[in-house]
Formats: C-alpha cells, structure tokens, sequence
C-alpha cells in the first residue's frame, strides 16, 4: 500500500517535472544569467581577482556587522553546492544526458557566476536582524522589502516572498537533505553492504548534533570540512585524468558534439535529443551550483561587510570551484574511463570510473573508497549548511520559535532519505528546485537596477580606498 501511493506521488512528480518544470528552468534560467552578464559587463570575469582577495581577508574589518568573516560564509555556501551533485549528479546528468550534457553544465557554471553575485548582493542588502543579534536575509527578504516598496506592489511581493519561503523549506528537505542522504546511504551499501537502516539512524542523530548549535557551529564545521574535502577528491581524480590523458581531447570533442547532437548512455528516446540534454545538464548543473536558486543568499546575508556588492563577488566563486571545476573533473572521469556505457545508474557509475582510473596505476578497487567517503564528506557539509537555509525560511514565515523544531524534522528527513529509493528522491529534488527557483529568477529581473546601482556604489568606493 505505502509503495503504490509513493509510485502514484512519483508519476505526478515526474509529469511536472517532464512538462513544466524543466521547461520553466530552461526558457528563463539562461536568458537571465545572459541579461546579467551584458548589463554587468561580465564582471563574473573582469573582476576574478577582486573576488579572491575579497575571500583571503584583504578587506576584512572587525567592526563590520554580521556572524561569519567572508571565507566562513563562502565555505558553508560552498558546502551547501558541493555535494552529490558533483558525485551522483553529473553521473545521473551523463547517464541521461549523454556526455554533451557537461556542456551545459558549463553553461550553468558560467552563467550562474553572475546570478550568484545578482542574487547575494541583494540578500546582503535587504538582510535583517533578530532578536538575538543573528542574521537572516535570503530572497524572502529582497522579494518583500525591495519589490514591495520599489514597484509598490506589497500583496504581489508578500505572497511570492511566501512561496519562496515554503519552497526553501521543501528544498531543504530535498535537495539538501534527502537527496544527500540517499547518495551516502546508497555509497556506503554500494561499497561495505552496511544497511540503509542504520546508517540513517547515525547520520539523523550526527546532523541533529551539529545543527542544533546554529550557523557559527555550522559554519566551524564547514570551513574545516570543505577544504578537505575538495583538496582529497580533486588529487585523486586529477591521478585518474592523467593516467587517462590520451583520452582527455576525445573526450572534450564528445561532450561539444553530444552538446548539439544528444547521445545518452541509456540510448533510446531519453536523452536522443539536444532539448534532452540540455534538460539534464541544466538541471544536474542547477542542482550542483545552485545559482539562481536562491539558496546560497541565506548564508551571505550573515557575512561581515558593509558592501553588499563585495559578498556578491564572494558569491560568484562558487559556481567556478562547484560546477566548473570539480563537476567537470568528475565528467571527465566518468567519460574517459568508459565508465559512463557502463550502464550503472548513480553513485555506482562514479565508483565505477574511480576504480578503472587507479587500477591502471596498481591501485585496484581503492576508488570505491575515495569516492565513498569523498562523498560522505561532500554530502554530509551539504547536509548541515542546508539546515540553516531551511530553518531562515521557517524563521520568515513562522518566528523564531519555529526553528528547533524546523531541526528535528529536518534530522528524520535525513532518515528518510537515507532508506527511500533513488528516483523519487531525485525527482522531488527537481520538483522542488523550480519551485524556489522561479520566484528568485523574476524577483533578480525585477531588481537588477538595484543590483546595478550596488555594483557602480562599490566600484567607486574601492577608487578611493
């Protein structure tokens, strides 16, 4: 009985996103990050360097307000991207896909560099303080505050605030918990049989430690954790790319024909068309970055800086390092290795391309474990970052005293996650995203003249420092 109403909530979440979804994300994701990057002048590019200083403490001020430095607030945003999604999800994007769909997630990267900086600037801008002293900002705040008073339409903006609020709340459940959930559950039954059962037992009661101690806990965590993480799972695939070097421009022409022509592992109609592939790239590409999302904003607004503009700079890294860098890697291991005609779908694809990289350098079987507890890593700083973003959004709507227990349903998502299968936890996760993504994409095109007049203000202010 529990399995055939979990089949028939499936098939209506798939019909959407099919139909509507990916359709809505594809026709507005695109032309708005290319509507930023002309009247921004592709300062996602000509202001790189900038960025980077920003995130070293170049500018850092002690009496500046907020909770977290510059680097803590880019580290647990970070930590909220780099997940499953630049494991499970660019095998899934390539499985479905086909090798051209890494191409668009290039796109997504590049694009979502300057809707990162677009939609954090605002956050920073239109932020808020509690009772406590805490932060809380995110687009439930820009959309009520700046469409509210500038455009003068208060119900309009209240009411798409609202759904952006509740959407976080859904996505932080999906794709920042379920979905991260499920990949550690699947690698750590896929690599060492432990049962879903029990590791969703200690991951609900590990992430319900950690979160109840709030965003400077989180952001403790995170700012340990993320470096690690990248620096260890980047080594390794970078051995695999070059023992597979000969392989690397083959590659590179797969993806630029797939791009334009569609070919997917699973053969067949799924991913035979170009819309399919771009389909897939952008959403495992969304997925991975979350640019446009709105969710990376939440944890921006808490940074300590008197420009909103400089933590939008610091938000425009993070696509570059999560999707451009790292996601791409992956895809390259996955196609240079042949792992993606393996047939495998998932985490188990991923595996798969580890294990055939390193054996051709002595190492057999070792890259289930990288890849495993690359993942665990990756997956489990996704999973405390999104717990915050969730509990701003129950704060927004609820109060305050709605967080603590915002946290204890969150922790029995995570065992949730941890024991349901793989397809309809992915497809909420695409379901949910349109839902907070749509919102945030017309509130950004609504307010990109503040994000112009921000950017120009701080520009100038750095002349004559």
């Amino acid at each position: 009985m529990f399995n055939d109403i979990l089949q028939a909530i499936d098939s209506v979440i798939v019909w959407y996103n099919d139909y509507i979804g990916g359709y809505a994300i594809l026709f507005l994701l695109i032309p708005t990050g290319l509507y930023f990057i002309i009247r921004l002048k592709f300062l996602n590019v000509t202001k790189l360097w900038h960025s980077v200083l920003v995130v070293a403490g170049k500018y850092d001020r002690k009496e500046d307000e907020g909770d977290v430095n510059h680097f803590k607030a880019l580290t647990t945003a970070l930590s909220g991207t780099i997940g499953t999604g630049n494991i499970v999800g660019v095998a899934l994007a390539v499985y479905l896909g086909g090798p051209g769909a890494l191409f668009w997630m290039w796109v997504t990267g590049f694009l979502g560099m300057i809707l990162k900086y677009a939609e954090c600037t605002l956050s920073h801008k239109y932020r808020v303080f509690n009772s406590d002293g805490t932060v809380s900002g995110g687009p439930m705040y820009y959309i009520r505050d700046a469409i509210g008073k500038i455009y003068n339409m208060p119900v309009f903006a209240k009411v798409l605030a609202w759904i952006f609020a509740v959407a976080t709340i859904l996505a932080s459940l999906g794709t920042g918990n379920m979905a991260q959930a499920n990949g550690m559950a699947d690698a750590l039954h896929t690599t060492y049989g432990f049962s879903t059962w029990i590791v969703g037992l200690v991951l609900t009661g590990l992430v319900l430690l950690i979160i109840l101690g709030g965003l400077k806990r989180i952001a403790d965590v995170t700012a340990r954790l993320v470096p690690v993480m990248a620096i260890t799972y980047l080594i390794a695939t970078t051995i695999v790319l070059i023992d597979m070097s000969g392989h690397i421009l083959p590659a590179f022409a797969m993806i630029f024909k797939g791009a334009f022509t569609g070919s997917a592992a699973t053969g067949g109609f799924v991913g035979s068309t170009i819309m399919m592939t771009m389909i897939w790239g952008i959403r495992r590409g969304l997925f991975s970055n979350e640019a446009g999302q709105g969710s990376a904003p939440i944890a921006h607004a808490a940074a300590k800086t008197d420009f909103p503009a400089r933590e939008g700079l610091v938000a425009s890294l993070e696509p570059l390092v999560d999707t451009l860098i790292i996601c791409t890697m992956t895809g390259l291991m996955i196609i240079t290795t042949d792992a993606w005609h393996s047939g495998i779908k998932g985490v188990g694809m991923t595996i798969q391309a580890m294990n055939d990289g390193l054996a051709g350098i002595g190492l057999k079987d070792f890259g289930k474990h990288i890849i495993t507890w690359g993942l665990m890593m990756f997956a489990f700083s996704t999973v405390i970052s999104w717990s915050y973003y969730g509990s701003r959004a129950a704060n927004y709507l609820f109060g305050e005293r709605s967080v603590k227990p915002y946290y204890l349903m969150y922790g029995l998502f995570v065992f949730f996650g941890s024991i349901w299968g793989i397809d309809i936890v992915w497809h909420f996760v695409d379901m949910v995203i349109t839902f907070m993504t749509i919102p945030n994409l017309i509130a950004l095109l609504m307010l990109s003249g503040v994000v112009v007049k921000e950017t120009n203000s701080y520009f100038a202010a750095m002349k004559k420092i």
